[in-house]
C-alpha cells in the first residue's frame, strides 16, 4: 500500500502530514501527486470527500518550497467557485505549510480590499481566490499574474456551471503559457472537455471513481410526498422534515439541510427554530461574517442543523456530519452527489434522506439515472396526507362540488340547445315543399348566420317555446329576412353583400 513517504514530497511537508494524523493517501492523492510533482498538467476526477484539496495543495507547496515571491506577483493561483471553499483551501494550506516559510493571500468577497491589498503588496507564494474578486484586484492595478507557475481550478465543473467560463478564460489569458495547470472536479460533463483541451497540455487524467457516483458508506432514502392541498404543501413538507429528524433520534448528531432557493433556506431555518431545533441558515445573500460564524459554529458542534443552499454543497469539509436532508430535490442531478457527499466522509457512515413532491419527480428520475441505482423509498411519516391528496380528504370533495354543478348546468344547457336541433330535420321537410321558392331557402342560411351571436338568448327562448309550429318558425324567418332587407341586404360579418359562392353552398346544403 502506498504511503505519503513514497510520494517524493518535501520532508517538511511530510512532517506536517504526520502531525495532522495522516499516513496513507487517498486514491486521488496517490494518483495525482506524482505527475503533478513531475510538472505535468493534471485532470483529476473523483467523487466529493475523497481528498482532492490535499491532492493539489501538497505537490504545489512542495514545488514552491524554494524561491520567493515578488510584490503583487503571486507564484501560484488557486481558483474556487465559492468563498467557503476558498477559505477551506486556505486552511489546508496553513495545515501543511507550518514548517515552510510560504505566504498566502485569500481574495474573496465580503472582505475589505485594503487588507487584501496589503498582503498582495508584500508578495505571496499562493493566491487563493474566487474569479470575481481576483479580476476586481487586477482591474484596479493591484495584481500581476505574469509570474504564476502553478494554476489550480478546484471544482472545475461547478465553476463552469456557475457561469464563470468567460472569467476563467480571461484569467488563463493573463497567466503565462508555460504555467502548470491542475483541474480537479467531482464530475466531468462533456462540455468541459473542450475547456480542458484548450487550457491543459497533455494532462495526466486521474479518475479514481465512476463519475457522479455516491459513496457506498452513505445510506440513501427518499420520501415520495404529496400535500393534502396546494396551499398546505409547504407547511406539511416542513412537518415531514421534522418527523424525519425525530425518527433518527440520537443517531442524528448534526445535519445539513439543503434547499433549492434562498428564501426557502430562511423559512426552513426559522421554522425549525420555532419548534425547538437548533438551526441556522447559510446562503449567498448573507454577509460573509455571518456565514463564517455559522460555519464555525457548525464545525465546533455548537450548531446542530445547518440549513443551506448549494453554496455549501461543493467542497466543504465537515468530517463528522451524520445526516444530510434534501428538503428539495436538486434541479441538477450532479448537485445531489455533492450534497450527500457532505456526510459519510473519510470512510465514515452517513445517511441522506430526500423529500420528493410530484413536480420534482422528473428531476428525481434524472438522479437515479445518474447514480445508476434505485434510491430506496421511505414511508411517509404523515401517511394520512397521502390519502387526502388522492381525493379522500373532505377538502377535495368540497372543491369538486362547484365544478360538478357547473358541469351539470352546461349539460342541461346543451340538452336545451340540442332539443330544437333534433327537430330540425323534420322541420326542414315542410320548407322544402314545392310551393316555397328557392330564394327564401338561400336567405334562410344568412338569417341563421346573423342570429348566431345571439345563440344564448335563443336557447333561453327555445326552452320556453318548444311547441312552436313550423309555421311560426317560417314567419319568424320571414321577419328576419324582412329586417335584413330593410338594412339594405347586408349580412353581419360579410360586408356589403353576400358572395355568390356562399349563397350557392348554402342552397346546395339545404336542398340535400
Amino acid at each position: 500500500m502506498t504511503k505519503f513517504s513514497d510520494l517524493n514530497l518535501n520532508p517538511k511537508v511530510l512532517k506536517a502530514i504526520e502531525e495532522a494524523g495522516y499516513e496513507t493517501p487517498t486514491p486521488i492523492q496517490a494518483g495525482a501527486i506524482p505527475p503533478a510533482l513531475d510538472g505535468r498538467d493534471v485532470l483529476g476526477i473523483a467523487q466529493t470527500g475523497t481528498g482532492k484539496t490535499a491532492g493539489f495543495v501538497l505537490p504545489m507547496i512542495t514545488l514552491l518550497a524554494r524561491g520567493r515571491a515578488r510584490a503583487r506577483m503571486p507564484r501560484s493561483l488557486v481558483l474556487c467557485p465559492t468563498r467557503e471553499l476558498a477559505a477551506q483551501v486556505a486552511e489546508n494550506f496553513d495545515t501543511y505549510t507550518k514548517h515552510l516559510k510560504l505566504t498566502k493571500a485569500l481574495l474573496i468577497g465580503g472582505v475589505s480590499f485594503k487588507e487584501q491589498d496589503t498582503l498582495i503588496d508584500k508578495g505571496v507564494d499562493v493566491l487563493i481566490a474566487t474569479p470575481g474578486r481576483l479580476l476586481d484586484h487586477f482591474e484596479r492595478g493591484k495584481l500581476i499574474l505574469s509570474d504564476v507557475k502553478v494554476m489550480v481550478v478546484d471544482e472545475a465543473d461547478r465553476m463552469l456551471d456557475m457561469g464563470f467560463i468567460p472569467d476563467i478564460e480571461r484569467i488563463f489569458g493573463l497567466t503565462p503559457f508555460t504555467r502548470q495547470t491542475l483541474f480537479f472536479s467531482a464530475t466531468m460533463a462533456p462540455e468541459i472537455e473542450r475547456i480542458t483541451n484548450t487550457f491543459l497540455s497533455n494532462p495526466a487524467r486521474i479518475e479514481v471513481a465512476r463519475q457522479a457516483s455516491a459513496s457506498e458508506t452513505i445510506e440513501q432514502g427518499v420520501v415520495m410526498f404529496k400535500g393534502s392541498r396546494k396551499d398546505r404543501e409547504a407547511s406539511e413538507k416542513r412537518k415531514v422534515l421534522r418527523m424525519l429528524i425525530d425518527a433518527e433520534g440520537d443517531k442524528c448528531t448534526n445535519a445539513i439541510i439543503f434547499c433549492n432557493r434562498k428564501t426557502d433556506v430562511d423559512i426552513v431555518a426559522k421554522s425549525l427554530n420555532k419548534y425547538g431545533y437548533d438551526a441556522a441558515p447559510i446562503h449567498g445573500d448573507l454577509d460573509q461574517s455571518q456565514r463564517t460564524r455559522t460555519l464555525d459554529g457548525f464545525r465546533a458542534g455548537t450548531l446542530r442543523f445547518l440549513v443551506a443552499s448549494d453554496v455549501a454543497a461543493r467542497g466543504l469539509d465537515v468530517p463528522s456530519v451524520s445526516h444530510v436532508f434534501n428538503f428539495d430535490v436538486p434541479s441538477h442531478a450532479e448537485d445531489y452527489v455533492h450534497r450527500i457527499g457532505r456526510t459519510g466522509r473519510a470512510g465514515r457512515d452517513g445517511k441522506a434522506v430526500m423529500i420528493c413532491v410530484p413536480r420534482d419527480e422528473k428531476n428525481f428520475e434524472d438522479i437515479e439515472r445518474l447514480i445508476q441505482r434505485e434510491i430506496p423509498r421511505i414511508e411517509n411519516p404523515l401517511g394520512h396526507i397521502g390519502a387526502e391528496a388522492q381525493g379522500d380528504a373532505p377538502e377535495d370533495t368540497t372543491e369538486k362540488k362547484p365544478t360538478s354543478s357547473r358541469s351539470r348546468s352546461r349539460s342541461r344547457s346543451r340538452k336545451t340547445d340540442d332539443a330544437p336541433k333534433a327537430d330540425a330535420p323534420a322541420q326542414t321537410k315542410p320548407e322544402a315543399a314545392p310551393k316555397q321558392a328557392e330564394t327564401p331557402k338561400r336567405d334562410a342560411a344568412p338569417a341563421e348566420t346573423r342570429a348566431e351571436p345571439q345563440k344564448d338568448t335563443r336557447a333561453d327562448n327555445r326552452s320556453d317555446n318548444r311547441n312552436d309550429t313550423p309555421d311560426s318558425k317560417r314567419s319568424s324567418s320571414s321577419r328576419s329576412r324582412s329586417n335584413r332587407d330593410d338594412r339594405g341586404g347586408r349580412v353581419t360579418g360579410l360586408g356589403d353583400h353576400t358572395p355568390t359562392f356562399i349563397e350557392k353552398s348554402f342552397a346546395e346544403r339545404y336542398d340535400s
